[in-house]
């Protein structure tokens, strides 16, 4: 016989484990060590006392248990539940396997095993853990949901105190046409809206009961789901037993959207690691989101930046990874669905620090407006030229060829556009007049755009005035398009 099989002989299951009656040899202690989650299923330690007091009360009204060992197992809860809060509550290694099976073998040791060994009557670690998730996800995204709202409102107040500065508007990197700084921070406001919206989707999707499911087939004891459901803030219940032990989609649906969140973070990272740099300059990070280099004394990077971008990598990884894990399961509970539980948590501290981050990097910014201006090109406003004599009835496609002849004559005589001579202007086409100088006021062609969603300060305003309405009423706007 192997050393580790004669460990395994030795430590037969503990009287406490939830599963140990059927067996009469022991785990071999790598198999322990590989089965148990308690390092991060502790997390759960409210949630999970929590559906237990339910799950107990609803016991008490089938008559499972008594009022008075009702009111010692809320007793000797209330007891462990501090000895959680104050990090006093001890965790037996080889014998507390998971969340479950700690609270529950505390518990026997505060008011004693005859009562305690009642709690579990009618229900299983498969329900019990999905119903821990899905408390614990829920409370956690309503965090988030507070956190994205602190970020809209950086962009909101940023972007209206902010109005007058005008800056490049990039396509394929490449500097396209002015725009207002404002207008490119709510660019992402309405990216981070979308999500905000999405989050709340995801928090109404996913509060539903499962508890009462038992293993698989549901509960003999004729206990009331929808007053467990109630006491525990559910909007609803699982229609299915099996569905309810085995569905983790909730989990997938926050690391869905976690992932299209950090996609949009990505973005602006990107966008703002340009506009730091020294060829821009447009931004600059505060101290406290940047590092220096450990050889070159001069350097400022913008790592929280770069973090974000790499971190959104991450998001995605934690969500490929877990598909994959429930990919072809059969049906009901599979251990398999264990590794949901650190992934979920590695996404709800990913998203929840990053959130954080990106808010202080935004709040916490210096933005240099008269670098911005330097950046506005002439050739910026080759668009302006073309509008121009659409607006005397040239057609677009005949105008737009012709501003591109007036850009090549300003390359070729190494001028800007706005330095050549009405004549030349003239020489290209004979439909341009004395006004044509006009068009190359950077300000002016902001201000044009005045429909919906353009640049205009009018425009902008209410764009602002949207997002605000969503902080207040938490409902994402939109425009009606009846008449």
């Amino acid at each position: 016989m192997s050393s580790t099989q004669a460990q395994a002989e030795e430590s037969k299951p503990a009287e406490n484990k939830l599963w140990g009656g059927r067996f009469t040899g022991g785990l071999d202690p790598l198999m322990e060590a590989y089965n148990e989650s308690l390092s991060y299923d502790r997390e759960f330690h409210a949630q999970d006392i929590d559906g237990s007091m339910a799950w107990a009360r609803a016991n008490k009204d089938v008559g499972i248990l008594t009022e008075k060992e009702f009111k010692e197992i809320e007793r000797g809860f209330a007891i462990v539940r501090k000895e959680w809060d104050i990090k006093t509550f001890e965790i037996k290694p080889g014998v507390d396997e998971d969340i479950h099976t700690a609270n529950e073998r505390r518990l026997a040791e505060v008011i004693g095993q005859t009562i305690a060994g009642k709690l579990h009557t009618g229900r299983s670690r498969n329900d019990q853990i999905a119903t821990d998730l899905r408390l614990w996800v829920r409370e956690k995204l309503r965090e988030i949901e507070d956190k994205l709202t602190a970020l809209l409102q950086t962009i909101v107040s940023r972007a209206e105190t902010e109005i007058d500065f005008l800056m490049p508007g990039y396509t394929h990197l490449q500097r396209a046409q002015p725009v207002r700084w404002s207008h490119w921070l709510l660019s992402y406001g309405f990216f981070f809206a979308a999500d905000f919206k999405r989050l709340r989707n995801v928090i109404e999707d996913l509060n539903i009961c499962p508890l009462g499911a038992g293993a698989l087939s549901g509960n003999v004891f004729g206990i009331d789901r929808e007053s467990i459901g109630r006491e525990l803030g559910f909007d609803g219940l699982c229609w299915n037993s099996m569905n309810a032990v085995s569905d983790r989609d909730f989990l997938l649906e926050t690391m869905n959207w976690g992932s299209r969140f950090m996609g949009h973070v990505s973005r602006i990272a990107m966008d703002l690691c340009i506009y730091s740099s020294q060829e821009s300059g447009f931004v600059k990070l505060a101290d406290a989101y940047s590092t220096g280099s450990s050889l070159m004394p001069q350097k400022k990077n913008p790592d929280a930046l770069e973090l974000l971008r790499g971190k959104s990598g991450q998001m995605h990884g934690l969500l490929s990874g877990f598909t994959s894990t429930l990919n072809s399961l059969p049906s009901c509970y599979n251990k398999d669905m264990q590794e949901g539980t650190p992934t979920i948590i590695s996404t709800i501290h990913l998203l929840s620090t990053s959130i954080q981050i990106l808010t202080g990097v935004l709040s916490t910014l210096t933005v240099n407006p008269s670098n911005m201006l330097k950046a506005l090109e002439p050739s910026m406003l080759a668009t302006e030229l073309a509008d121009y004599l659409v607006k005397k009835g040239v057609p677009f496609r005949e105008t737009h060829h012709i501003s591109g002849r007036v850009v090549a004559l300003a390359e070729k005589r190494r001028k800007g556009m706005d330095e050549l001579e009405v004549g030349e202007f003239q020489g290209v086409d004979r439909r341009f007049g004395d006004d044509v100088k006009d068009c190359f006021d950077q300000e002016a062609a902001v201000e044009r755009r005045t429909v919906k969603g353009g640049t205009a300060r009018e425009s902008v305003k209410e764009q602002i005035e949207g997002l605000k309405r969503l902080l207040e009423t938490k409902q994402m706007p939109a425009w009606s398009v009846e008449e």
